[in-house]
């Protein structure tokens, strides 16, 4: 294992649809992470990917009228896209489908404890939509809590993970951080899922009810395997863990895995206990976002609400996307979008805030100055410091709010000092109040080079280019 590697991972989604505001999200913090750590020197890989095995592929996909492998192909294509147009700098993109991350599952099943795997038969209510069992006294009007569907009743015979086996253990790593679980209420929430008794659980089915779609059990062709057991895996077998590659050496354990808050049981209890089970270390960390509601009301397609990432991205830029959800959507709470309340912080950061800021420095340096400044730009340590800190902190709002007090300092100074006014008997103190403004905005650039990297490589250019020259139009003003 290499001593200044990090590798992160985002979840891989479900391609029965196309991604919504939601995943979008989960792709950009990741990112802001990736291109932090990178910036500090540290060798890092990040993954992400599609969960192609579900059963909710195959139903999308019959509904659809598509061979399922044709279907999940298509759309899994639209979550890779996604990754190039948010511009995210993932180093791979793994899909559940390939040859390699079979043969990685098939792995991991094998190397758990033979005592560990066990074959039963049993009736349950199962949510295709969570791919998973509920007993009774989790639904809500006996509908997932998740999905509000009624459940259907499943009976046949497959095999089953002792989890139960590994209830201690899995409260113990939890509740010391050494599986630290972030934010400490998801901490909370998982030990005490834990504590009211951990039931071991299903982990194949036949092959009938996954309608010979998924990676199949090894040494027995009659079941596949529970997708979530082989989802998880993906997070190794991206990296060669099928031959126990170089990459797979280099960068397992996971240092974070990055998820939405509705499958926290699958990679807080199930992922850990299963590699305890085949003697595998434990990533490091979890993170745990909350949802996206759309004018206070959770997306769906029924209600017609859905966002559509593309649509924002070619609409408004890259670049404000990325903002809007890394500034304005809560870090691990549930956040509400509407396009009213985006085009507001558009118009007041963006345009007005930001894009007004660069235009007014480059002009007056090119007016008054020749576009010339006398010393080189340098960093401002305390403030790159702080804004480090709070992307540690995964507090991404906290940065960017930090980022944006520097904006409304240097507004402040402008409207104090009017150096343009200076010019006519101070002309001293009018370039040294320039040059600080150049040195501030160069921070500010700097700072934002994991949220907004194409902006941040626009000011900096505006800043470095001999002569300056008035960069103006950064961010256009949305008139309603």
């Amino acid at each position: 294992m290499a001593k200044n590697k990090y590798y992160l991972t985002t979840a891989i989604p479900y391609v029965n649809a196309k991604p919504h505001i939601g995943f979008a999200l989960e792709l950009v913090q990741t990112d802001v992470i990736a291109r932090q750590k990178r910036q500090d020197g540290a060798d890092v890989f990040f993954l992400t990917g599609t969960d192609d095995n579900s059963l909710k592929n195959v139903q999308a996909a019959e509904k659809a009228g598509l061979p399922t492998k044709d279907f999940v192909d298509q759309n899994a294509s639209i979550f890779q896209k996604l990754t190039k147009d948010l511009n995210v700098s993932n180093d791979a993109f793994m899909r559940t489908a390939s040859e390699d991350h079979f043969k990685g599952a098939q792995k991991l099943w094998s190397a758990c404890d033979p005592d560990d795997i066990y074959k039963k038969r049993y009736k349950g209510l199962y949510c295709v939509g969570c791919e998973v069992f509920y007993n009774e006294s989790e639904l809500i009007d006996g509908r997932c809590p998740e999905h509000h569907t009624v459940p259907e009743e499943v009976e046949e015979e497959n095999y089953f993970f002792k989890l139960s086996k590994y209830q201690d253990k899995l409260e113990r790593l939890i509740a010391d951080d050494v599986y630290h679980v972030v934010p400490d209420s998801r901490k909370k929430e998982i030990l005490s899922f834990i504590r009211m008794g951990l039931q071991d659980f299903s982990i194949s089915r036949s092959v009938a009810r996954a309608k010979n779609w998924g990676v199949p059990v090894p040494g027995d062709p009659s079941q596949i395997m529970y997708v979530w057991f082989d989802a998880l895996s993906n997070y190794m077998t991206a990296l060669g863990y099928a031959e126990n590659s170089a990459q797979f050496k280099k960068y397992w354990p996971a240092d974070l895995h990055v998820i939405g808050k509705g499958i926290i049981r699958f990679h807080a209890v199930y992922w850990p206990a299963m590699l305890l089970s085949a003697g595998i270390p434990l990533p490091k960390k979890l993170f745990v976002h909350g949802y996206v509601s759309v004018g206070g009301e959770k997306m769906s397609k029924s209600l017609g609400n859905v966002v559509d990432p593309f649509e924002l991205v070619e609409k408004y830029g890259v670049d404000a996307v990325r903002f809007y959800l890394l500034k304005h959507m809560h870090p691990f709470e549930d956040s509400d979008f509407t396009i009213v309340k985006f085009e507001e912080a558009y118009n007041a950061d963006l345009a007005n805030g930001l894009g007004n800021l660069i235009a007014r420095v480059t002009n007056m340096i090119e007016k008054y100055m020749g576009g010339t400044l006398p010393h080189e730009l340098r960093l401002i340590h305390e403030f790159q410091s702080k804004v480090r800190f709070f992307i540690e902190q995964l507090a991404f709002r906290g940065a960017l709010q930090e980022v944006w007090l520097a904006i409304q300092d240097c507004d402040e100074l402008i409207d104090k000092e009017k150096p343009w006014a200076l010019f006519k008997n101070d002309t001293k103190r009018a370039e040294n109040i320039l040059e600080d403004l150049a040195v501030r905005l160069y921070n500010i650039s700097v700072a934002l080079r994991p949220f907004m990297p194409e902006t941040a490589e626009k000011i900096e250019k505006a800043l470095t280019v001999k002569p300056i020259v008035k960069y103006s139009g950064l961010f256009a003003r949305i008139d309603s």
